[in-house]
């Protein structure tokens, strides 16, 4: 009988891959071996001799689906009953030998849980990077594409007045397309790599002179006030983008916008970041739908700031953001 239930050794090989499989094929011999039992009127055969077939049960609670789990146990069941009536095993031994296949059983179904929702917390991980990884290619490459439409735009007018300039015009296209390609690469090279990759550290408010510009329309102009270099990251980079964000809204929608203002001060321990504009405000084509304000006032609120937007006292369009130095 030992030699019999040693042959099952194998069948732990594939437990995992065929929970279902193997437990049936453990427990039919041990099935055959109480009607052995049953037949011949053979002494006890020993539990320690068909350990095996305890592992397969485990197995398959731990890995087999709903319907696995529902065929095999109430096989395995059967099984225990028939072997219970063939030792004529008494009361307390049926009921020690219950508890125990219950014991692997629990153990099972514990194991289980908690691999089921560790793979759900790392489900919700990654769901939260995809969101702010969205955020960040929105962010991203909404403020650079804007750009280059409004090169292109300028481009239409420089051509035909002044020629000479429209290499100018299409040197800074390519500048902000090279820019928005490398930027998107690195975050694709941060998706598709296991190992961490080099890439471009994120821009803060140190960054923030780099969008000011003049002699185009709308002149960007860029004020930061009080102590901004030692802001935790996260609130450097929001600021960053919140500021990215405005200034791109504004220069696709303000009408008639002919300057943009971007104030960063610091406030105690808060920094107030406030983009304006000097466009029309009133009736007028609705802007298309988008995710930005919703992305903004998301990025301001999980820093745990504020965040609001809408037309300026004077007109035009006012954006303001109050974050916390340490986030």
């Amino acid at each position: 009988m030992t030699v019999l239930a040693l042959a099952l050794v194998p069948a732990l090989l594939w437990r995992r891959g065929h929970p279902l499989m193997t437990a049936l094929a453990g427990w039919s011999v041990a099935g055959l071996l109480s009607v052995f039992q049953l037949t011949a009127h053979a002494g006890d055969l020993g539990l320690y001799s068909m350990m095996a077939v305890l592992i397969l049960l485990y197995s398959l609670v731990r890995w087999g689906s709903g319907r696995e789990m529902v065929l095999g146990t109430a096989f395995v069941a059967v099984v225990v009953a028939l072997g219970i009536y063939a030792s004529s095993a008494g009361r307390a031994d049926a009921f020690g030998g219950s508890v125990l296949l219950l014991l692997f059983v629990a153990l099972a179904a514990v194991f289980r849980y908690r691999a089921d929702l560790w793979h759900r917390q790392q489900r919700e991980i990654r769901n939260r990077e995809r969101v702010a990884l969205a955020r960040e290619l929105h962010d991203t490459v909404a403020h650079h594409v804007s750009a280059i439409a409004v090169q292109a735009q300028a481009g239409g007018v420089v051509a035909g007045l002044q020629p000479e300039k429209a290499a100018e015009v299409l040197a800074a296209i390519e500048s902000e397309a090279s820019r928005t390609l490398a930027e998107m690469r690195s975050m694709v090279r941060v998706l598709r790599e296991e190992e961490a990759v080099a890439y471009s550290p994120q821009r803060g408010v140190a960054d923030l002179p780099a969008l000011a510009r003049a002699g185009v329309t709308p002149t960007v102009e860029v004020a930061l006030y009080g102590s901004l270099s030692r802001l935790a990251l996260p609130v450097d980079t929001a600021l960053y983008r919140l500021a990215q964000e405005s200034l791109t809204n504004a220069v696709r929608h303000a009408r008639g916008a002919t300057r943009v203002r971007i104030d960063v001060r610091r406030e105690g321990d808060a920094v107030r970041l406030r983009v304006s504009d000097d466009g029309q405000t009133g009736p007028g084509p609705a802007p298309e739908p988008g995710f930005g304000l919703q992305g903004m006032a998301e990025r301001a609120q999980l820093l745990g700031g504020s965040f609001c937007a809408g037309p300026g006292p004077e007109g035009g369009w006012v954006v303001e953001a109050v974050l916390p130095v340490e986030a």
